[in-house]
């Protein structure tokens, strides 16, 4: 029997992610046909999640071979990360080779500061979703979303939708519904709040209070990209 070509799939491991985010595209990537997926981060060191969960990465940045699919996660530590230039540079670089740029929550966001959402149509956790414009991104409000070789998956848990359909482009819907039932991927959540149109408003006021530090250090963020953005674009003109 035929081996199946590899796949390089690399994951971007950053302090505090949330690590569903990581986790969820790494139980459906990891058994695509051929796949070698590998984590990658600044340093060796270990992180933790924002749940404390450790994890520990098999390799730096700058050992990663040209990747095939570069998966981007998101979660609070993102913020951290959006003028580190290693990071952003090291992103630039792998997507400009990649077949496939992945992104989910608030890795959108990285990939921004990158400068890799001008033009394109792109979703992110909903708390930050508004913030997609001043990216230069058109923000669609959708679970998953596909432009060319980018794909971006909302918040969190959109994550396993999003690296299905990735996988579907990558080997044909047949070998991700067979990863989608191997997993047992069929949910039925108890309740009927996992975004804010359907939440309680009294959930989402508080999910909006308890995050209201970071949104505001994500829109300072995303106002000090749009102007540079801006001022350059004059510049040139």
């Amino acid at each position: 029997m035929a081996e199946h070509p590899v796949i390089e799939i690399g994951s971007l491991l950053i302090d505090r992610l949330d690590q569903i985010d990581l986790t969820g595209p790494f139980e459906v990537l990891s058994r695509l046909p051929g796949a070698r997926h590998r984590i990658y981060a600044r340093t060796m060191e270990p992180v933790r999640d924002i749940m404390g969960l450790r994890l520990v990465p098999d390799a730096t940045l700058a050992e990663a071979p040209r990747l095939d699919v570069l998966h981007v996660p998101g979660g609070p530590g993102q913020e951290d990360l959006m003028r580190d230039e290693a990071v952003l540079s090291w992103l630039r670089a792998q997507a400009a080779g990649a077949r496939k740029v992945f992104s989910v929550c608030t890795g959108a966001l990285l990939l921004g500061a990158a400068g890799l959402l001008r033009g394109r149509r792109a979703t992110t956790h909903w708390a930050s979703h508004d913030l997609l414009p001043l990216y230069g991104a058109t923000a669609v409000d959708a679970r998953v979303v596909v432009d060319g070789d980018f794909v971006f998956a909302a918040g969190v848990t959109a994550g396993i939708d999003g690296a299905l359909a990735l996988a579907a482009e990558l080997c044909g819907a047949q070998a991700a519904q067979r990863i989608q039932l191997d997993i047992a991927y069929a949910p039925e959540p108890p309740f009927d709040s996992g975004t804010p149109d359907t939440a309680p408003a009294s959930v989402l006021a508080a999910a909006r209070a308890a995050g209201a530090d970071l949104r505001r250090r994500r829109e300072e963020t995303a106002a000090r990209f749009a102007a540079a953005a801006a001022a350059g674009e004059a510049a040139r003109g």
